[in-house]
């Protein structure tokens, strides 16, 4: 019986910090998918990609 994985006890401050690492790395991932998101529906809606880039830009002026 020597083959096989060792049996591990979890302390209470081990579990806790691993169910507060889970929670962290779902909100971190939710954050990643949201960001993708709204960068696809930029894209394919075709607003326009114009910003300020120390470049005059006519199209970017206010009319008076």
């Amino acid at each position: 019986m020597g083959v096989g994985m060792p049996i591990v006890h979890e302390t209470e401050s081990q579990k806790s910090r691993k169910k507060s690492n889970m929670l962290l790395g779902a909100v971190l991932g939710g954050f990643v998918l949201l960001v993708f998101a709204i960068t696809i529906v930029k894209m394919v809606d075709g607003q326009n990609m114009e910003a300020f880039d120390h470049v005059r830009r006519p199209a970017l002026e206010e009319v008076k």
